[in-house]
């Protein structure tokens, strides 16, 4: 068995790791110190960790689809440790009008459409993926099975076909990690930003992280843009990408069909906030990316990226500190 220095890796998580999982790594790595951090999944700051383990720490892993949690750490900020992290429902049902279909089903009432005008499948319709990571990336496999165009934006320009692969994490059969499904590519390097906004989309899809650059991204300004479609906005991110006053008046005044909001600001929303009475919204409580697999995964993910990290190669989705995600 191959032996290694005396490593030190610190997970923050907010689920326990089954005890198989942390014995498998242990009998792998036999010099590495695993240290489990757990947290609730809406905490705003981490927990109080002692100064001697964070010292210690070599490795950092954090569990979760974003990294702005452990922003502004001395940790994240001023040392060389490794850092790594691991839609179409509810626009479908919009289409159909499912809500409307299960109130009708709560009252025992069969109620036949009056025309069938309103009623749009995707086939035809075009998709724009604010952001082309690992989530992106899946969508565009979805959006692309249900015959839709697909159009990415990204932060960096990416004009050949080499440039558009990803190394990141991808379940088989799974995802874009070729980069193949985009008709047309938009980026932020560039700033096209408008240019996406307005290319006549159907469905935008928001999967960006939050960053600083990100952090209100789509404003009054933006959905003015989106109006030339009226689209119907998808936000599987963060809240705070999107300005919760500008999003309210762009669907009261019609300037977009409708939201699917699985990311909101404030979050939780609270019980009397606007948002809840809007009638062209479907609201999920931070679930979309929920499964029985979820946490498998992303131990898979830690356990591959370690193996990597202890032979000197590159760890998957690693963390870009410049960039904040």
């Amino acid at each position: 068995m191959a032996t290694f220095p005396q490593e030190t890796l610190l997970i923050i998580i907010h689920w326990k790791p089954p005890a198989a999982w942390i014995s498998s790594v242990s009998h792998a790595f036999p010099n590495l110190r695993i240290i489990c951090h757990e947290v609730s999944i809406w905490d705003k700051k981490l927990p109080e960790i002692p100064e001697e383990t964070w010292k210690s720490v070599t490795i950092l892993s954090v569990l979760s689809g974003g990294v702005n949690q452990v922003h502004g750490l001395p940790l994240y900020e001023k040392t060389d440790i490794t850092f790594a992290s691991s839609i179409f429902s509810t626009f479908l049902s919009f289409q159909h009008h499912l809500p409307q279909y299960m109130e009708y089903q709560k009252m025992n009432k069969w109620m036949d459409p009056e025309s069938y005008e309103d009623t749009e499948d995707a086939v035809g319709l075009r998709v724009g993926l604010l952001g082309y990571g690992s989530v992106g990336r899946q969508c565009a496999r979805v959006a692309r099975a249900l015959g839709m165009e697909v159009y990415a934006y990204t932060y960096h320009d990416r004009p050949t076909s080499s440039s558009r692969k990803t190394e990141s994490f991808t379940v088989p059969g799974a995802g874009d990690p070729n980069g193949e499904f985009p008709a047309q590519w938009f980026s932020a390097e560039k700033n096209e930003l408008d240019t996406f906004l307005t290319s006549d989309l159907d469905l935008l899809v928001v999967t960006v992280p939050i960053t600083q650059d990100t952090n209100g991204l789509i404003g009054q300004k933006q959905f003015d843009l989106l109006s030339k479609k009226r689209a119907f906005l998808s936000n599987a991110s963060r809240g705070k990408v999107i300005n919760t006053d500008a999003l309210l008046d762009a669907l009261r005044t019609g300037k977009i069909r409708g939201a699917g909001l699985d990311k909101t600001d404030p979050e939780p929303l609270p019980a009397d906030h606007e948002l809840w009475n809007v009638r062209n919204v479907i609201i999920t409580p931070h679930c979309g990316g929920c499964s029985t697999q979820y946490n498998k995964r992303g131990l898979e993910i830690l356990k591959g990226n370690l193996e990597r990290w202890m032979k000197g190669g590159e760890v998957r989705n690693l963390v870009d500190r410049a960039l904040g995600y």
